[in-house]
Formats: structure tokens, sequence, C-alpha cells
């Protein structure tokens, strides 16, 4: 789903189960502590999926331990994104000098719980949800616009080094599989992010990459 996504030269690599045995770093190891199976599974492969990114990429392969946000640290000259929902782990990864950051989420197809479109969406994005739903009813766009909100935050951070709240960017969704993230905050350093979504199956994708130079920057 991801190489439908992003473009080249950005190392992408998915995985829809947990059946290959996945080999922790120690320092990786002792995060898990005593976490239940589905915990050490998602953590494990989603990180097997970074590895294997980091060959594709010529980089040797190492622990991905998390920062102060809990954001994925990555070897020095290297940006990149993790994500996993049910039956879906991935990984994207590229070279510093080529990209700028990444930011990808992944999330069932299915309908919001109740109340999460509430708790996310600003009120024009609550606006433009019976449009999109007439454009197309077969999406879940509030799940599809939660996505949306976790690349853009992922995408922000390693810029930043800034939270990001739900209310802080609005996000233009449309049918033709792409999105528009603005930022809303007064003293933002970027305008916003361009990316792009797909559903397949059960799962949908969402997935920003900013090549270097092509960040907005505000006024």
């Amino acid at each position: 789903m991801l190489e439908q996504l992003l473009p080249p030269p950005v190392a992408a690599v998915e995985r829809y189960n947990d059946e290959q045995p996945v080999e922790l770093f120690p320092e990786e190891e002792s995060l898990l502590g005593n976490a239940v199976p589905k915990r050490r599974n998602e953590f494990g492969t989603a990180r097997a999926c970074a590895r294997d990114a980091m060959r594709l990429l010529g980089v040797e392969p190492a622990a991905i331990l998390p920062g102060p946000k809990r954001e994925p640290l990555w070897p020095d000259g290297v940006v990149g994104s993790l994500t996993h929902c049910s039956g879906y782990r991935a990984a994207a990864l590229a070279h510093r000098a080529d990209f700028q950051t990444i930011g990808i989420d992944a999330e069932p197809h299915a309908p919001a719980p109740d109340g999460v479109l509430g708790a996310i969406a600003i009120p024009a994005e609550l606006d433009r949800m019976p449009g999109l739903k007439a454009e197309d009813p077969k999406i879940c766009w509030d799940r599809l616009l939660f996505s949306a909100k976790e690349s853009t935050y992922k995408a922000w951070y390693p810029v930043t080094q800034r939270w990001l709240g739900f209310e802080d960017a609005d996000i233009t969704l449309s049918a033709d599989g792409t999105f528009h993230s603005r930022i809303l905050l007064p003293d933002s350093p970027v305008a916003g992010f361009d990316g792009r979504w797909l559903v397949q199956g059960d799962i949908l994708v969402t997935a920003i990459a900013v090549p270097h130079r092509e960040t907005r920057v505000s006024d």
C-alpha cells in the first residue's frame, strides 16, 4: 500500500501478520518488560519492517528507541515513520539528504468509535463530512480524518520538536486520494503538509513525505 502513496527513493516495508520471527536488540527488549503478546508482536514486527527498510537504504540495521514524545529515534542521516494496527505493520524511511520528514499511519477501515470524531475534528472538518460521505459513502471518512491527523503529527514533530493537538490542524480530505493539512498555530514554522491516502480491504493508510525545500513555510 505504501509504495502506491510514497515517492521514490523512500523505502517502504509492510507486513500483514507477525508470523516471521523478529530478533530485537537488547535495548528494545528492555522496553517491553512484561508486555502482552499483542504489544510484543506489533512492536517487534514494526521494527523488523524498519530494519528491512534500512537495508534497502544501505544503512546498517540498528535499534529503534523512543524519544521524549515516544517518537522513533532513527540512525544519523535517516528520517522515517512507523505504524501498526490490527493486521498491518509498516515502516517508511529515507535518507535525510533526500527528505525532510515522513509521517505514516494505518487504521482499520471501519467507522471510528463513538465520540472520536467529536474529539478530534474542528468545526470546519465536521462541516465537510456530509459532502465527503455523499461523494463516496463506502469510505469511513471519520476514521480517515483521524489517520490523517496522526500522519500530520508524525511529520510535524521531527521538523519542529513541538506538540501538535488534534485542534491545531485543519485537514481537507479529497475523494481523489489526497489530503492537505493546514497548521493552525499562529507561530508555526510550517504552514502545512500535503498527503495521500489509500483504502485496501479492511485497512486504510495515510502518508506524508516532504522532500527538502518543499515544506510550506508560513509568512
